[in-house]
């Protein structure tokens, strides 16, 4: 890698999961990967609640707004505000399939205008000294060859972005829903290295696909970024040993129990604010996946969690139907990148 990104790894937005409870959940596993909020549009920013859209706990830094719009004067005043509430960077949604997106002509269809999408990046640029990046797919319907997706990053990059996150699919914008458009179009990380190779001055980040802290490893020696979905979600624990493979944190690694433990009383202050205990428990589901355990852990928070008057006592409950032991995430990074604390002093 030639041009050294802060963030390594980051947590992919993700709509009706990414949400503030989550990141906090996270923050108690790793304190240096890049978060994300889920997609917010320009018009619920500049029209809506914007307490309720942009707020966030302090301990969630890192943390990234991403934006979706295709307007450069909203985009533009959008980073504005997203500097003035204290994020630490703002990304353009140029990956998103959805029929509703599309009819809002932004996410995966302004691939089609890449035109647009860098004047929108230049007009967020000139408002915010916040870094603005971009996430895209590898193409869209018939824009689907890598001269495609370079063409694009040629275009965009001339606005200076400060790094291009690829998920290594397609989208088909007719066809396919947007579930699918995650699991269907083949995966193509080759385009991903070639970009890097391509535009070695560019931060390059990969998505789609990774599983394990081994999936890292190995895109990591060709890419500058990886960024994790679906998988963050489903399996939580895994971000339990990133900061010490990645960053080379020598702090001890969290137990599943001493994450939980962590996470009470936040989520005790949110319940005195009137947030729901299963608006922030649905995110701590999977914690205990593959342990001893897992199945009544889960069973006790979903059968309990959304009764009226549920607090923490569901889950100091559901934790003793679980066995207390340290086990960390399996995998180590060391085989894959020839110095795995390369971003230590990052």
């Amino acid at each position: 890698m030639t041009t050294p990104y802060p963030y390594p790894v980051s947590i992919a937005p993700m709509m009706d999961w990414t949400d503030r409870h989550y990141r906090y959940f996270m923050r108690q596993l790793t304190r240096r990967t890049l978060l994300y909020t889920e997609m917010i549009t320009t018009g619920a920013i500049l029209h809506g609640n914007q307490a309720r859209h942009l707020d966030f706990s302090v301990l969630e830094h890192p943390l990234a707004l991403q934006l979706g719009g295709d307007n450069p004067e909203a985009l533009a005043t959008c980073a504005s505000i997203a500097e003035t509430w204290g994020y630490d960077e703002v990304n353009l949604n140029v990956g998103c399939p959805s029929d509703r997106v599309q009819n809002g002509n932004f996410g995966a269809c302004l691939m089609a205008q890449p035109e647009l999408v860098r004047d929108c990046v230049q007009a967020m640029r000139e408002s915010t000294r916040l870094p603005i990046t971009v996430k895209h797919r590898i193409g869209i319907d018939n824009l689907d060859s890598y001269e495609d997706m370079a063409h694009f990053v040629e275009v965009v990059a001339a606005a200076r972005s400060a790094k291009f996150t690829v998920h290594a699919r397609i989208a088909w914008l007719q066809g396919l829903s947007p579930k699918e458009n995650r699991t269907v179009p083949p995966l193509r990380y080759d385009d991903i290295y070639r970009l890097k190779r391509d535009f070695p001055e560019l931060a390059i980040e990969l998505n789609g696909g990774v599983l394990s802290l081994e999936d890292i490893g190995k895109h990591l020696t060709q890419v500058d970024a990886v960024m994790l979905g679906r998988a963050a979600y489903q399996n939580p624990y895994l971000f339990a040993e990133v900061d010490r493979q990645i960053y080379g944190e020598v702090d001890e690694v969290p137990s599943r129990h001493d994450v939980i433990h962590a996470m009470l009383p936040y989520m005790d202050a949110m319940l005195e604010k009137g947030v729901y205990l299963s608006s922030m428990s649905r995110h701590m589901l999977q914690l205990f996946a593959g342990q001893p355990g897992a199945k009544a852990w889960k069973r006790h928070i979903s059968e309990n969690a959304h009764k009226t008057g549920a607090d923490t006592r569901v889950l100091r409950d559901a934790l003793a139907k679980v066995p207390e032991r340290v086990q960390h995430a399996r995998g180590s990074l060391s085989s894959n990148i020839p110095n795995s604390n390369i971003y230590s002093s990052a």
